[in-house]
């Protein structure tokens, strides 16, 4: 009589959960690639190696809608090692920042996000976001706005502030005013919004992605924005060329309509101007910023394209004006 070797194990239904790799030090995009290859899967994320490897601390002064927004948009970016969250009801924040944290594994991000109190935890960030409190629900306005900036002053002496509202140019300006900080510290990225806005509504026009529309934005929206139509592109094409004189008369008459952006585009601008900061790259998003030169009145904050640091503006840049567009500006100034 023979006997058959005893038979091997069954293998487990379910395999064994695979250990968590270590957290990462540099900042990984969300992957949005499109299609899964070899390369690019939704295993492996596409690292963006222009994000310095100590990652940066964000804080954001204000949970309101805004400020819950500007958490979610943040955290999917990958552009920080941790975000702080804060109010003066932090138990609000705290429980925004669970909230967001919770959907980190469906939304695949790993960005550490914490709720809490003001103002001990604006210390130590590199980079504060002001965007607006729980009670009232309203952007940073006012002497409250003004305090807003004075904790943050008080606070951290180097961060990079991005005054994330729609309503945030005369804070911009009071902090280089009545808070003596660093114009170069100070910016404010709503008409960052309002230029995606604008290539929107252009795309549709031109029939191409709004992705492929070039412009920028100068000024002080709503009423005295100024968009150089003479430089504007779609598709590599010259507006002037690509659209019908009828067409871009009636895109003129739509800016003003634009503003203000809603949460989402504020906070996907504020994004952006984050990253194009942190990266140090040739981005240059259109913020609010003081000018270098001193002129006689109050210095006024326009939109302009900025050259952006970690530390800050690096320099303003004036793009080619035609002599309307020329005109149109220096009345910004002079409001």
């Amino acid at each position: 009589m023979t006997t058959s070797a005893p038979a091997a194990s069954r293998a487990p239904a379910t395999a064994r959960p695979i250990p968590r790799e270590p957290p990462v030090t540099t900042a990984a995009r969300p992957s949005n690639c499109g299609a899964a290859t070899a390369a690019c899967s939704p295993a492996i994320s596409c690292v963006d190696t222009r994000i310095p490897r100590t990652m940066p601390v964000i804080a954001i002064h204000g949970a309101g809608t805004l400020g819950g927004t500007l958490a979610r948009t943040l955290s999917l970016r990958g552009l920080a090692g941790k975000i702080r969250l804060l109010d003066n009801s932090g138990d609000v924040a705290e429980g925004k920042a669970l909230d967001i944290r919770q959907a980190g594994p469906i939304e695949r991000s790993d960005t550490r996000i914490g709720g809490g109190a003001l103002p001990a935890d604006l210390a130590g960030a590199d980079v504060v976001l002001l965007a607006g409190p729980v009670a009232g629900d309203a952007e940073w306005s006012g002497e409250k706005g003004l305090d807003a900036l004075q904790q943050v002053a008080e606070m951290n002496r180097r961060a990079l502030i991005v005054c994330a509202g729609a309503g945030h140019r005369e804070l911009v300006e009071q902090s280089v005013a009545t808070l003596g900080i660093d114009r170069r510290r100070v910016i404010g990225s709503a008409p960052e919004a309002l230029r995606a806005a604008i290539r929107a509504i252009v795309a549709l026009e031109a029939g191409c992605p709004a992705s492929e529309v070039s412009l920028t934005v100068l000024g002080a929206p709503p009423d005295r924005a100024v968009v150089p139509w003479s430089q504007a592109t779609a598709g590599g094409v010259s507006l002037d060329g690509a659209l019908p004189p009828a067409v871009l008369a009636r895109l003129r008459t739509r800016v003003a309509a634009l503003w203000p952006p809603g949460p989402y585009a504020l906070a996907a601008a504020a994004a952006h101007v984050v990253g194009a900061a942190l990266a140090g790259s040739g981005r240059r998003p259109t913020c609010f910023a003081m000018p270098a030169t001193e002129r006689r009145g109050p210095a006024r904050a326009l939109a302009m394209p900025v050259e952006l640091a970690a530390s800050g503006v690096a320099r303003l840049v004036e793009p080619p004006l035609s002599p309307r567009e020329r005109e149109e500006l220096q009345a910004a100034r002079a409001d």
